[in-house]
């Protein structure tokens, strides 16, 4: 079991180190280790809070596993980093190998790095105290540029759902604030049998009446996940940017949009509707009540920035060192072609 693997290697070697697991996980991993393992309780609507305990997300599993995690801190404005180890059938967006998690850790660990904000990556460099991260607690004496752990700071997306009247509609297990996405917003008409008919504002400024199953706004992290499959652009992780893609949509001429990322959009359900309420889904979760006819939903790109030594916004991914240097980004490229057959012909790359 590769999480069992993994935490004894951690409490053996890293002692100050605390583990902490989502409270399933840990009832069935409590009684296979030999040394106490951490959970956080559940709060009485059902969900937890790792916002103030957590210092470092690890994954292991695919894709799925790390919107998993990063949903985890939805309605926070700070991610830890994310060290993710690929042991699904796709892993985009993991680069590490489950049997590298040793080298991995230790890159991490010992990084005392801060990203570089004009390109939203970071190698380690400095052993300067005041260059470590709101995350120092985990990380140990800078071992210089060879030993630093590259960092992609992934774009998310800040969604607020507001009612006809101009007011903010909540979720259970949800806060006030605005709720922020990994890879996509998603609104779709669902079980209507009838093609939703949004009103699309781009900018605060009308764009068009969009009759279609539904809109999709996506991170250039997520132009490869649903947004692809209908008909998106794939866009480069580094380029800060929002993805507006129909779903089918009754119309040929409404093409996909690469807009700025602080370009703010919003859909609102129209009037002309003959069904009365489409869903809404935010990194594949599902909201459990629909929206009806005048909601808005409004989503704008969030802003990275970085604050005494401390980035605010995004996701910061623990990246592998390539071999084409400290600006290469041979793991997006060789997730292109070897994960995504990109260009392939038919019937090759099997």
């Amino acid at each position: 079991m590769a999480l069992k693997d993994f935490a004894a290697h951690i409490k053996s070697t890293y002692t100050n180190i605390n583990i902490l697991l989502e409270p399933d996980v840990a009832t069935e991993l409590e009684t296979q280790v030999p040394f106490n393992i951490c959970s956080s309780p559940h709060k009485g609507d059902g969900t937890t809070l790792y916002h103030d305990k957590v210092d470092l997300i690890v994954t292991f599993g695919g894709d799925g596993t790390i919107l998993h995690a990063s949903s985890l801190f939805a309605a926070a404005a700070r991610v830890p980093p994310i060290l993710s180890f690929s042991m699904g059938t796709l892993g985009f967006l993991s680069e590490w190998k489950f049997a590298e998690f040793k080298r991995a850790f230790r890159e991490t660990y010992m990084s005392g790095s801060e990203a570089e904000r004009k390109s939203t990556i970071s190698d380690g460099d400095t052993g300067s105290k005041d260059s470590l991260t709101g995350w120092s607690s985990v990380r140990g004496k800078s071992m210089g540029s060879t030993r630093g752990a590259r960092v992609l700071v992934r774009q998310r997306l800040k969604v607020g759902i507001y009612d006809a009247n101009g007011n903010r509609l909540t979720t259970k297990g949800s806060s006030s604030k605005d709720m922020h996405a990994m890879n996509e917003v998603l609104l779709h008409r669902g079980r209507e049998p009838h093609l939703a008919i949004v009103d699309v504002f781009v900018g605060g400024r009308f764009l068009t009446e969009a009759v279609a199953d539904g809109m999709i706004i996506s991170t250039p992290t997520g132009s490869t996940a649903y947004s692809l499959s209908s008909g998106g652009s794939i866009i480069h992780p580094l380029v800060p940017s929002l993805l507006l893609t129909p779903i089918c949509p009754r119309s040929l001429s409404f093409r996909p949009l690469i807009l700025p990322w602080s370009t703010p959009i919003t859909l609102k359900l129209s009037e002309k509707n003959r069904g009365r309420e489409v869903e809404v889904s935010i990194d594949g979760a599902r909201r459990e009540q629909g929206i009806g006819v005048g909601t808005e939903l409004r989503v704008l790109g969030e802003e990275v920035t970085q604050q005494n030594g401390e980035w605010r916004g995004g996701i910061p991914c623990v990246m592998r060192r390539s071999s084409a240097g400290a600006g290469g980004d041979d793991g997006w490229v060789g997730g292109l072609n070897g994960l995504l057959k990109f260009n392939y012909a038919f019937g090759e790359g099997n």
